[in-house]
């Protein structure tokens, strides 16, 4: 077989896949779309998570198409499971969901792309071949709120306070001033400030007060 130049044509590996998905006609079209396109072999089906490790363990595909909420089992548990296990099939997310509680949990939990189930035929073969390369895959609404979770400001984690900001912390609490708590940890004045500036940075507050307020509400003092 040549291509149009005349040289002789390369055809592209076929592609294994493994479809979950709770709804069957789902399943069912996904099937005949991928074996009517040809380059692509469906090797099994899975109706939730709990199957779908079971089947990827027995057929070892190379790309799981993973719906994420399903009855006895979720898309993002089988993923996060299939990812400790080291598995080697690649997970495209296919699903209706967009939502940042959707998708920043999957991704995280080492899916390879993410698709809604709108997207065109042509960019799921697509997306299903970059996928077995390793390659990143996202829809434009889902890499659009991805872009917007990575630039939202965060609040610092309060639970990276050390042990004498935590100190220090709890005496501020207690409405002690910075020379008494430097008196109580034998410490300087500058070294109390020094600790109270990094714990704020950390709370993400500008104050004593919002300090204290924000431990609590944290679960750091109480």
């Amino acid at each position: 077989m040549t291509d149009a130049s005349g040289q002789p044509a390369v055809s592209e590996p076929t592609v294994s896949l493994l479809v979950v998905d709770d709804h069957p006609v789902v399943r069912d079209g996904l099937r005949g779309m991928f074996a009517s396109a040809g380059g692509f072999r469906v090797l099994g089906e899975a109706a939730d998570g709990v199957e779908a490790l079971e089947r990827a363990a027995a057929l070892d595909p190379d790309v799981i198409l993973m719906d994420l909420r399903m009855p006895g089992g979720g898309g993002v548990e089988a993923i996060r499971e299939l990812t400790r296990r080291g598995a080697r099939a690649r997970v495209l997310v296919l699903t209706t969901y967009d939502t940042d509680s959707d998708t920043l949990p999957a991704i995280e939990a080492g899916a390879t792309g993410y698709l809604l189930k709108d997207a065109p035929r042509e960019e799921l073969f697509a997306a299903v071949r970059a996928a077995a390369e390793g390659r990143t895959v996202l829809s434009p609404a889902v890499a659009s709120r991805l872009v917007s979770a990575v630039r939202a400001p965060r609040p610092a984690d309060g639970g990276t306070l050390s042990a004498r900001e935590r100190e220090v912390l709890g005496l501020v609490a207690r409405g002690t001033s910075n020379r008494e708590i430097a008196r109580e940890l034998f410490i300087s004045e500058a070294t109390v400030k020094t600790h109270l500036t990094h714990l704020y940075a950390k709370l993400g507050v500008r104050d004593r007060a919002a300090a204290v307020a924000a431990a609590y509400d944290r679960g750091i003092l109480g």
